[in-house]
């Protein structure tokens, strides 16, 4: 039975990277034309991105480049920030450590930090795991002035570990020191001896943040679409736990695995929120996307269903200050109309913008839209007056509304004040 087993994976693995093309120095192309994709929506795409702040934007399919722009004086060999998208990559590399035996992500975190690295009684902090670290689940107040501050005055008790969920980057920050410690080598060396030599990636951690060219983003997104595996070669074999950095990792929050955003779960928290908010994070986009996701949009999209990785690098695309921006959105939108023949990239049903998700009160809402009803935060209907394509929540108090829709869809608004 085993035997079988091991032939079916085997196959699986095989039949995948039959599908997928992997580069060396040189990068190979596919005709936009080959996928029946409109060149007047392709500059419409360009068009967006320029207008969103974008210095470069790549599309993989099946590995190979089918669009490739760069914005401005911005070029190909031009070096950006991977800001928080750099998170999936440091997951990536802490599940290769484990599977080199260097660590155990069951570990206390206290192992590799030592004893007194938070503010925490002995019993709380060893409750805290590395895997914890990977999804947010450490239990330390977010209720204070700097959440990069990684000092033990800073980590301060709020709940156990396990039973709350918050986008708190200290304990993320100090996920390097955890790598470093338990292989002895400094993150940089670590990342160059399981990445450079194998897949051809460069790039350089300042401290925690990644810098690198779009087509570095690029690299390391295909090797995520490919599982782990690159041109016949194993990167990572623990495929239970690529598995689990790509899954759901705990209920809290259903959209995150290890670092990870997920698009395809019933609802999602926002990084700097304590609650959820219903619906998909990009409802225009496949479900079984996933996301590397960092501040001011620097983004990596993969989709195994489709093939396809989806790279963007640039200033903030808009105003909003969630890290989950309506730039997703709108961007999914557009991808999903490239197609000449009307048929959407995207499985689901492409919902007309509605902007902004944030500001004093006036939203776009188009008249086709049919809404059901506004609510507060505690499911309270709300009076609002909807006036052509506007919808107007003026008067009422600052904070976060739901928006409800006559497909069942829920969508948040932030109220300014």
């Amino acid at each position: 039975m085993k035997y079988y087993l091991f032939l079916l994976l085997l196959f699986k693995v095989c039949f995948a990277e039959a599908q997928l093309y992997f580069p060396g120095n040189q990068w190979d192309t596919l005709s936009p034309s080959t996928l029946n994709w409109c060149p007047n929506e392709i500059a419409a795409l360009d068009s967006f991105l320029i207008e969103a702040n974008s210095k470069s934007f790549i599309i993989l399919k099946g590995g190979k480049i089918v669009h490739e722009a760069y914005y401005g004086t911005y070029t190909q060999d031009s070096l950006w920030y991977w800001a928080s998208a750099g998170k999936t990559l440091k997951a990536f590399l802490i599940g290769k450590a484990q599977e080199e035996g260097y660590l155990s992500i069951q570990d206390s975190s206290s192992k590799y930090l030592g004893q007194a690295w938070t503010s925490l009684s002995p019993a709380k902090e060893g409750l805290i795991s590395i895997e914890d670290q990977l999804q947010m689940t450490t239990g330390l107040d977010y209720l204070i002035p700097d959440l990069d501050c990684t000092a033990d005055s800073c980590l301060k008790y709020k709940a156990d570990a396990g039973s709350q969920w918050f986008y708190h980057n200290a304990p993320y920050l100090l996920l390097k020191d955890v790598l470093e410690n338990a292989t002895g080598q400094s993150l940089n060396r670590y990342t160059q001896i399981t990445l450079a030599g194998s897949i051809g990636f460069r790039g350089l951690w300042f401290d925690n943040l990644y810098v690198s060219t779009a087509r570095q983003m690029a690299r390391f997104g295909l090797l995520l679409l490919a599982e782990g595996q690159w041109n016949g070669n194993t990167i990572l074999a623990d495929t239970n736990y690529f598995n689990a950095m790509i899954s759901s990792s705990q209920s809290i929050n259903p959209a995150y695995g290890y670092l990870t955003w997920l698009n395809g779960s019933s609802s999602y928290m926002q990084p700097g929120w304590p609650f959820s908010f219903n619906g998909m994070m990009i409802p225009s986009a496949p479900a079984d996307l996933y996301m590397a996701a960092g501040k001011n949009d620097q983004r990596i999209y993969v989709v195994p269903s489709q093939q396809l990785v989806v790279v963007r690098q640039g200033n903030a695309a808009d105003s909003s200050t969630f890290a989950l921006s309506s730039f997703d959105d709108e961007l999914w939108q557009r991808i999903s109309a490239l197609n000449c023949q009307g048929v959407a990239l995207s499985e689901n049903k492409i919902k007309p913008s509605i902007y902004p998700n944030r500001g004093q009160g006036i939203i776009h809402l188009p008249e086709e839209i049919k809404l059901i009803q506004v609510s507060n935060v505690a499911g309270q209907p709300i009076k609002h007056l909807r006036t052509n394509s506007n919808l107007d929540l003026r008067g009422h108090p600052p904070g976060v509304y739901y928006l409800s829709f006559e497909d069942g869809s829920t969508l948040p608004y932030v109220l300014l004040p």
